[in-house]
């Protein structure tokens, strides 16, 4: 699906929206990059040190969204919808230049951010793309938290477990998806959600300044308070399965494992990519080489695979 080689936007891409926490307003471009440059987040109101590599060791807060972070400050929050769009897409290098410190929240989900991407094309780059490539069993456990990989052939897959047990409509959800597959709708149109009694306490902690019904799902009891309830019966499940893709995008390179994840988040996924990436021995870097991958090790050739970092 991915292809053999590494891809970018055709053109540029403008749009604006609400920052989910910040409650700014919020203008975005999206500029090509060449291979081997990677995902970089640019801060355009910044004048300088603004740029912010796309990478989980430069998360600097998984509460409630993801954060990452340069070394000067500069940073930028709610990547991961957005992060999950590239990911499905196939996009591997762009710079994402922002005139705020969030990504805009759109609609809650990363339905807009594929139209837009769909929109522009993708254009076929020299580099040859590279993937992470998971050699065995690697686990990671807190509390009733739990996240664990092992080997696949040459995709990736999801499987996601959600423990709602105090809401009688969440409950428990379980849901699996692999990324080869060609229709991902219900996953990228799934919206984020939050517990109606929850929200002044979200709210007291300086955040959702930016959150209604348009960008975010409301559940009260056992009722949806959005207009047109659900886009799925699987929605709340769905979106933490693109929380997860999106938060896996952070290693620099497309993973190749099947993930199985039980009430995680933000915070457990940038634990778990520190432990993958703590041990060599846990993977390869290969190259993608017609329709099949060759497992052969890449020397990494540039700062946003986390191998290098």
């Amino acid at each position: 699906m991915w292809g053999r080689n590494q891809k970018t936007l055709k053109k540029e891409a403008s749009f604006s929206g609400i920052g989910l926490h910040s409650g700014a307003n919020i203008s975005v471009t999206l500029t090509p990059a060449n291979s081997n440059s990677g995902i970089i987040f640019k801060r355009t109101d910044l004048e300088k040190n603004n740029e912010v590599i796309a990478n989980f060791k430069n998360v600097s807060s998984a509460k409630l969204c993801t954060k990452i972070k340069n070394d000067f400050g500069a940073s930028v929050s709610t990547i991961e919808h957005l992060m999950a769009a590239l990911y499905i897409c196939g996009i591997d290098n762009l710079v994402v230049n922002l005139n705020g410190p969030e990504v805009p929240i759109m609609d809650g989900s990363a339905k807009d951010f594929i139209q837009i991407i769909k929109n522009c094309g993708l254009k076929n780059l020299e580099g040859k793309r590279k993937f992470v490539k998971i050699k065995k069993k690697i686990e990671l456990k807190e509390d009733e938290k739990l996240i664990n990989i092992v080997p696949t052939n040459n995709n990736f897959e999801v499987k996601f477990t959600l423990n709602y047990k105090k809401n009688p409509l969440i409950q428990t959800q379980t849901n699996s998806t692999n990324f080869e597959e060609k229709n991902l709708e219900d996953i990228y149109t799934a919206r984020t959600f939050c517990l109606y009694e929850d929200i002044e306490k979200i709210k007291s902690i300086g955040l959702a300044k930016g959150g209604s019904l348009d960008n975010a799902i409301v559940v009260q009891g056992d009722k949806v308070l959005n207009e047109g309830g659900l886009r799925s019966k699987k929605e709340f499940v769905n979106h933490k399965i693109l929380d997860l893709a999106g938060d896996f995008m952070l290693s620099g390179a497309r993973v190749i494992g099947s993930v199985e994840c039980i009430h995680g988040g933000h915070a457990l996924t940038n634990e778990f990519l520190k432990k993958i990436f703590s041990d060599k021995s846990n993977y390869d870097i290969v190259e993608n080489e017609s329709s099949s991958i060759n497992v052969r090790k890449i020397v990494p050739l540039h700062k946003r695979l986390a191998v290098n970092a």
